[in-house]
């Protein structure tokens, strides 16, 4: 019996030794090789838009800050911050030709001097001509008429009624443009959110090359009236109408004095 003891105690005793020694190999192992270093990304501080800068607006140093940018994915048209530290006050004043979101990297290739001539030209679409034609608060709806507003051009001409026995001269006003965008009023080509409504005397019209023709023309038979456009409406297509379609007439009184004036069909 103690026998039997003694040989269960030493197989025991031997199965804990081979079991601390493979441990303590594989322990050694694991901490034998030195620890691999991490690998460093390269980075670089690029000029990048602050917050949402809308096609029109200034941008001010407030309006852009440094960002850290993977180096490797840089643009060379990217502004980076060793290459050029000054960056956000070299461009104060610059106006953007094209929206920029929040965090897009400012590339000069978007933006243009204010007192640059060709600001209006920048910013016109592939096609589109800009034509200014005067306006004034009774024919701009009261200064409400703000650059990318949707309007309807309104043209009004008083004709020499031929019948004088019947009254006074007839005045006509009909739609000749619609949908059509306001690219600036006066020299002003955004206006900010919580800025008064200013009457401008100068409309500038993003139109076709036909239109701008039309809207020439137009201009010196009569009297040009902006009709502002809903919000809703900025997706329909800008149409050309054509003047002197079928009308109806209606003979107002004021005064005493007889006008005769037309409404469409």
């Amino acid at each position: 019996m103690n026998t039997a003891r003694i040989v269960v105690l030493v197989i025991a005793v031997g199965a804990g030794a081979v079991a601390a020694y493979l441990a303590s190999g594989i322990g050694g192992q694991e901490t034998a090789g030195p620890t691999a270093p991490v690998a460093q990304l390269a980075t670089v501080e690029v000029l990048v838009a602050k917050s949402d800068i809308p096609l029109g607006q200034p941008v001010g140093p407030s309006d852009v800050q440094w960002q850290t940018w993977p180096a490797a994915t840089a643009s060379s048209n990217f502004i980076l911050r060793s290459e050029r530290p000054d960056a956000s006050v070299q461009l104060a004043g610059s106006i953007a030709r094209s929206p920029f979101i929040a965090g897009e990297p400012i590339r000069e290739q978007k933006l243009v001097k204010s007192n640059g001539s060709g600001f209006m030209a920048a910013i016109l679409p592939t096609g589109m001509r800009a034509i200014s034609t005067e306006i004034s608060p009774e024919t701009g709806a009261g200064g409400f008429i703000l650059p990318n507003d949707r309007v309807d051009v309104i043209l009004s001409k008083r004709d020499q009624n031929p019948d004088r026995v019947k009254g006074g001269d007839v005045v006509n006003s009909e739609i000749i443009l619609s949908n059509i965008r306001i690219l600036a009023i006066d020299q002003t080509v955004e206006e900010k959110n919580g800025q008064k409504v200013v009457v401008g005397k100068t409309a500038t019209l993003e139109l076709k090359p036909d239109q701008a023709e039309f809207l020439a023309r137009a201009r010196q038979s009569g009297t040009l009236s902006l009709a502002l456009r809903s919000l809703a409406d900025a997706n329909a297509p800008a149409r050309t109408e054509e003047i002197g379609g079928k009308r109806d007439s209606i003979n107002v009184i004021r005064f005493g004095v007889s006008t005769q004036t037309t409404t469409p069909k």
